[in-house]
């Protein structure tokens, strides 16, 4: 019971409490102080993102060899197959439930935060999708030249910024989702604009949950190993992700969650989680179909046609892969098809944006957990075709 007092997952569930409690009493001079200190403490955490994601994927190519180019493949249908199959979920769900609940838009009243006392801007070393790509191209072009030196390099960068997540990143989260938590409190987004959609939320959280149920026994029966092997590790990644409300910002506590599961081979953690952070985006997806459903219930007085949704889903796969795994990242990609495909107008954007802030969280948790269950199904894969694991890189060649 002490371990747990100290663990990762009590620390953030005592930062959630105290941030909400803090910003319901706060006046507006302490307010100030708190979200400067988020933005300044978001500024720190986002700018080492792409430098996680470099760090791991780019090793991990390396280590995987002559199947490096399989399994990306392999990895990226998967994220779009999932994807794809909660927008249609939701759909299906969206038609059977939306026109049997009274749900009114009404989202006015919220106080508006202060301005910073100060801004200080740490700008990435390049955007969080660069950094993938880079990631992608600089590890297959290692293994395609048996490029000994860089995958060397690559290998030692591994370390450094792992010891960048462990020292820096880590530490920060329970402050950062603190001052988050405080901010929305402040606000009034969770005790004045929660109540308009509660409903729907739920419904949402409860279509999260189902959705996980499926990938984590697909990927058991497929792996022939016990999901839950690898879902009871994921407590300290889902609250991370409520806190942060981003996937990128998740990252390094879901590897370290992914990482304790022995389920789970070390290579396809590496390679996997933080690829799958910013491609996979299952939990979103589905709830961005639901809400542009409720949404237009309640705006436009009905439901989209089948057939648009229909394309509109297929379509947002493709998008989800490539939006940014922060917050709001998958609904501002997608702000294009919610106007072209839905025929959406401005009240009808601006009222999507809102209510998707709203569980924006919930969204993400179930982005990251559904990671792990991607991850197994990798697992599953490499030992069927005997893919050997590499421990070091620099043994690859």
């Amino acid at each position: 019971m002490k371990n747990f007092f100290t663990s990762l997952p009590a620390r953030l569930i005592v930062a959630l409490a105290l941030g909400i409690v803090v910003g319901l009493y706060a006046n507006e001079r302490l307010i100030r102080v708190i979200i400067t200190l988020r933005a300044v403490m978001g500024e720190v955490i986002f700018f080492c993102i792409p430098l996680v994601i470099v760090g791991f994927i780019a090793p991990s190519i390396t280590k995987l060899g002559t199947s490096a180019s399989r399994l990306l493949g392999l990895a990226l249908c998967m994220a779009y197959v999932s994807s794809v199959g909660a927008a249609f979920f939701s759909t299906i769900a969206g038609y059977g439930i939306i026109p049997r609940f009274h749900i009114t838009g009404n989202v006015d009243n919220v106080r508006e935060l202060p301005q910073l006392i100060f801004e200080l801007k740490i700008p990435q070393i390049m955007p969080v999708m660069s950094a993938l790509v880079l990631s992608i191209l600089l590890g297959l072009a290692a293994v395609w030249n048996k490029a000994g030196v860089t995958i060397n390099l690559l290998d030692e960068f591994q370390k450094i910024v792992l010891s960048i997540v462990s020292r820096v990143v880590i530490p920060l989260l329970p402050f950062f989702i603190a001052c988050t938590f405080a901010s929305l409190a402040y606000e009034g987004s969770i005790t004045k604009q929660a109540p308009v959609f509660l409903v729907v939320i739920l419904l949402v959280m409860a279509g999260h949950y189902i959705w996980l149920t499926l990938l984590y026994l697909l990927a058991g029966i497929f792996s022939g190993k016990n999901p839950f092997r690898v879902l009871r590790n994921y407590g300290p990644a889902y609250l991370t992700a409520v806190g942060t409300m981003s996937s990128a910002a998740t990252l390094p506590v879901a590897l370290r969650c992914a990482r304790n599961s022995d389920a789970l081979r070390s290579d396809m953690v590496d390679f996997g989680i933080p690829l799958f952070a910013n491609i996979h985006l299952c939990g979103s997806v589905l709830t961005e179909t639901f809400f542009v459903m409720t949404v237009s219930q309640v705006l436009y007085g009905r439901l989209p046609e089948p057939g648009t949704m229909v394309l509109f889903c297929l379509l947002l796969g493709i998008f989800a892969i490539g939006a940014p795994g922060v917050p709001g990242g998958t609904v501002m990609a997608s702000l294009g098809l919610i106007v072209s495909v839905l025929g959406f107008d401005a009240a009808g954007t601006a009222l999507m944006l809102t209510i998707f802030a709203l569980q924006d969280s919930f969204g993400t948790a179930c982005n990251v957990t559904g990671d792990g269950a991607l991850t197994l199904i990798l697992t599953g894969y490499v030992e069927k075709h005997k893919l050997g694991e590499q421990k070091s890189a620099a043994e690859v060649y």
